[in-house]
């Protein structure tokens, strides 16, 4: 594999830290944005290598000045891996409008300004990938995560659309779509809105348990994920999305199979719409 420039946001914990590593450790060079002075020293002490780079993603008026600088100080990046983000946990009726807006400035507006900070790069080049790392919980849905998910299935579709558009100019978009990992994101990286109604508690009461249970044997391994991701930016055929995770993959076929169902059971009401 000839060594390629990555960037990788929220390179400092999670599948950012691992792809991260993965791809210091095959000899490419490494750009990670981190969040605080306390996060840099850390993905330094692990990845002394490794070119961190400050950058909130929410803040999306910087944005455009960290890559211009991290362009100018390491070179021209080839791959840009979009994985900054946290989950939610909430009954949606419970859930602040606040938190779903928070939600939604990191998974959604963040992602979409770094990789419009790189698209014209990318363009003018007439090369790149753009990795965009949504979820299984961007083509599925489960109670209790509506925020989360609604993000995910907002980045879903956009990476779709980026796909199309840049495909002419030689760039890749693809949406990597993990099921469950042994990450923080069950853990310490989400936001759980607190329970405050009765009348979900049968419901929401066993996921949240059993979710918090789960934390840290998930059957995904960070590492061979990152591997998958190595492999896939050399391919010259990427798909528009990867399923990460057999879970994903058992998940997600359950859904398409249910929707192809109710698609057949509803044809003649969609039709008879017709003029």
């Amino acid at each position: 594999m000839s060594g390629k420039t990555f960037f990788i946001t929220g390179a400092n914990s999670g599948i950012g830290f691992a792809i991260a590593s993965a791809a210091w450790k095959a000899g490419h060079k490494v750009i990670g944005t981190v969040r605080s002075e306390a996060a840099r020293a850390s993905l330094l002490e692990r990845l002394p290598d490794v070119h961190p780079v400050l950058c909130d993603v929410a803040d999306v008026d910087r944005i455009d000045a960290v890559v211009a600088r991290a362009e100018e100080d390491f070179g021209p990046v080839d791959v840009l891996v979009n994985n900054a983000g946290y989950g939610h946990e909430g009954v949606l009726e419970e859930s602040p409008l606040s938190e779903m807006q928070r939600q939604f400035d990191v998974n959604v507006f963040g992602a979409v300004a770094v990789a419009k900070a790189f698209l014209p790069r990318f363009r003018l080049r007439r090369a790149g990938f753009i990795l965009n790392v949504t979820s299984m919980g961007g083509l599925i849905t489960m109670p209790g995560i509506a925020y989360y998910c609604g993000s995910k299935f907002a980045l879903q579709g956009l990476s779709e659309v980026m796909r199309s558009e840049m495909a002419p100019f030689g760039v890749h978009v693809t949406a990597l779509c993990p099921g469950s990992f042994r990450t923080d994101w069950a853990g310490r990286s989400m936001v759980r809105s607190e329970r405050s109604i009765a009348d979900y508690d049968s419901l929401f009461d066993p996921i949240r348990r059993a979710r918090q249970e789960k934390d840290g044997a998930q059957l995904g391994d960070p590492a061979k994920l990152a591997e998958a991701v190595l492999g896939l930016v050399m391919s010259d055929t990427p798909p528009p999305q990867l399923l990460l995770g057999s879970d994903a993959l058992g998940l997600v076929r359950k859904r398409l199979h249910a929707m192809l169902q109710e698609i057949d059971d509803w044809e003649a009401v969609t039709c008879s719409t017709d003029s």
